[in-house]
């Protein structure tokens, strides 16, 4: 029976078995010996170094827009000194995490699905595990912890970029300190807004690269393969980003409030 005509639950439940055993490899493969450090370093430097550019530039128009889009609103209701609070709470509980996660997601996901996918087309990954290393070792727990290890930190630097630009825009109309604008960015930030950000920032990166990893790991339909494998890399990692910030978003509230 040819693929195209397998019911498509059934297909759906053969996918999630797969990504089932998939998780319990990887799990398997964290606490077995020989970790491979060096490339656990090196994937942090391609995946978060060479990522900063992108969610720096990103995360400043991002401040800049929100903050000069959010002012009429506030002046129209006497508010516009509650500019800075409004635009630092939005962007560390909310904007900041989903839109790098995004970003990283876009870039992150499809680059580790295609690069596996190459390499699983190519019969690399087959090679090395005849050879006799160990390819989910080497090539898959390394790229999904760098994702979990580097997002969150990718987010908070972007969230510090974005106040920045906020601080300029602002400052395009008024004319605020930088003392009284940041003095009011942290007075307005609790506990409540900094703790569940940065737990689902962690849930985003391994979001990215589990998704990143097993597509390009299960590529097994020849070169054409490769693109389907970074496309739907993208597109669902891209969906478990959201549901995972509206399970977080329902967490928080029935922990915090």
């Amino acid at each position: 029976m040819s693929e195209q005509t397998i019911p498509a639950y059934k297909r759906w439940f053969e996918e999630t078995g797969e990504q089932v055993s998939f998780f319990t490899a990887f799990f398997r493969n964290v606490f077995r010996g020989g970790f491979e450090w060096s490339e656990f370093v090196r994937q942090c430097y391609e995946i978060g170094y060479k990522s900063i550019t992108l969610v720096g530039v990103t995360s400043f128009i991002m401040g800049v827009v929100l903050t000069l889009q959010s002012r009429p609103t506030l002046v129209k209701f006497g508010a516009s000194s509650m500019l800075p609070l409004m635009v630092c709470v939005s962007i560390v509980r909310e904007i900041g995490p989903v839109i790098t996660a995004i970003i990283c997601a876009g870039k992150l996901s499809s680059g580790i699905g295609a690069e596996l996918g190459s390499m699983k087309v190519t019969e690399q990954i087959d090679a090395m595990d005849v050879s006799g290393a160990n390819p989910m070792q080497y090539l898959v727990v390394t790229r999904i912890l760098a994702t979990t290890f580097m997002i969150p930190l990718l987010t908070m630097m972007g969230d510090v970029i974005a106040l920045f630009g906020g601080f300029l825009a602002v400052n395009l109309a008024d004319s605020t300190s930088w003392t009284l604008y940041f003095n009011k960015c942290i007075n307005s930030i609790t506990f409540v807004d900094l703790l569940p950000a940065f737990i689902k920032t962690i849930f985003f990166g391994f979001a990215v690269g589990f998704v990143g990893c097993y597509k390009g790991y299960n590529s097994n339909s020849g070169t054409e393969s490769v693109g389907k494998a970074a496309n739907s890399a993208v597109v669902n990692a891209s969906l478990w980003i959201f549901f995972l910030d509206v399970l977080a978003v329902q967490i928080t509230q029935l922990l915090f409030y």
